[in-house]
């Protein structure tokens, strides 16, 4: 897969990703060990990118860039991703969109280089908690 980075999104990012980061790009639904929001009107349409340490075995679809990050997305959120994919500035902040138009509007960028990933637990408890709130 490829996505396209435009310049007004990588002059955004510079300050926050790293040249040469490992980035994923994923789902921010609760649906992994990366997202702590829950409630169905997240599915398929919040996204974020995590900036990892090391690879993670779960994100094995190469995401073709031209920002120069070592970037992939899980076999799971290819279904959620079409053709044309790209990250733009819209409205002071990232927009992820595809051909079919707007995914996310509200892009996040999620630094986990030194975070240690919550138990299943303790995101299940999170979730309850917050999705009381979003949806």
């Amino acid at each position: 897969m490829k996505i396209n980075i435009k310049d007004d999104a990588q002059a955004y990012l510079a300050d926050k990703i790293p040249a040469g980061s490992r980035v994923i790009l994923t789902t921010d639904d609760g649906s992994n060990k990366y997202s702590s929001l829950g409630g169905s009107c997240a599915i398929g349409n919040k996204f974020q990118l995590v900036i990892l340490k090391d690879a993670d075995p779960d994100y094995t679809t190469t995401l073709e860039n031209n920002a120069g990050y070592e970037m992939s997305t899980a076999p799971a959120d290819e279904a959620y991703l079409g053709n044309g994919l790209n990250i733009t500035r819209w409205h002071n902040a990232l927009a992820l969109k595809d051909d079919s138009g707007m995914l996310d509007g509200a892009l996040s960028v999620v630094d986990w280089r030194d975070v240690s990933p919550e138990t299943e637990a303790e995101r299940r408890e999170k979730m309850k908690t917050i999705g009381t709130k979003i949806c």
